[in-house]
């Protein structure tokens, strides 16, 4: 139990790492395509895709890492009710997140393409709907688990 609080800490600060690096995107993608200034879809993109490599990827690993260990440490069941929901909706925003992922490499494709007429394609507006609407439930699903990490309202043993 004396590793208990430093696992806590690392598992609550990727969680962290997580949600606002996704909150973050989210926005500058966002903003980026509201301006339909190609060039700055591009560099947003291209940062965007970097931002998910260096911080999303590692947070997300963490994630599963500090989640097992704090698991066995606090004795709670891999069988249990509580698991299975939190487990359920952790794989839920992985199926969102991967091809956000590759979502994200044909938009900031899409937008070096468009740089030279400055004219957004139709194509590039269709894949960022879909990237948003991919990230909304994903989005809300991470809010769930941090309400059930927090109440735990489902049996843990």
């Amino acid at each position: 139990m004396e590793y208990y609080l430093a696992f806590k800490l690392v598992h609550i600060l990727s969680a962290v790492v997580v949600t606002g690096t996704g909150v973050g995107i989210a926005f500058f993608m966002f903003m980026a395509n509201r301006s339909n200034n190609a060039q700055a879809i591009y560099i947003t993109a291209k940062h965007v895709i970097l931002a998910d490599w260096i911080f999303t990827t590692p947070a997300v690993i963490t994630q599963i890492i500090t989640g097992i260990i704090l698991m066995n440490l606090q004795g709670y069941s891999f069988s249990s009710p509580w698991f299975y929901w939190v487990m359920g909706l952790f794989v839920f925003v992985g199926v969102c997140w991967l091809p956000v992922i590759n979502i994200q490499y044909k938009l900031r494709s899409l937008a070096n393409v468009s740089i030279d007429t400055n004219e957004v394609t139709p194509e590039f507006k269709s894949l960022m709907r879909t990237w948003t609407l991919l990230g909304i439930p994903a989005f809300l699903a991470i809010l769930v688990i941090f309400w059930l990490m927090v109440f735990k309202p489902f049996s843990v043993a």
